[in-house]
């Protein structure tokens, strides 16, 4: 959540200086946000066609895996196979 408040900062203070120096941002904040969403989009072409020309499925489940996180921002899921497989440090 540390990274959302920073950027959020950051932007509230690019905001207050170009505010005070009387000028408009670049872009209207909708346009500028679509334009984002755009390029987390487009950055996640790449890897089903790299997948795909290796010649590996391209699953809901590896997208979901994979590529969500990166978009939403959130941390992968971990899933319930994965943690029973994994050895147990706390017994010895």
């Amino acid at each position: 959540m540390k990274p959302y408040f920073i950027s959020l900062g950051a932007g509230m203070l690019i905001g207050i200086i170009y505010a005070l120096m009387q000028v408009r941002s670049p872009a209207p904040p909708a346009i500028a946000l679509i334009g984002l969403l755009g390029m987390l989009l487009g950055e996640q072409v790449v890897p089903p066609i790299k997948r795909l020309l290796a010649g590996q499925p391209v699953t809901a489940t590896w997208f979901h895996r994979e590529c969500t996180p990166k978009i939403t921002g959130l941390p992968p899921v971990i899933q319930v196979s994965a943690l029973r497989q994994a050895p147990d440090d706390t017994q010895h």
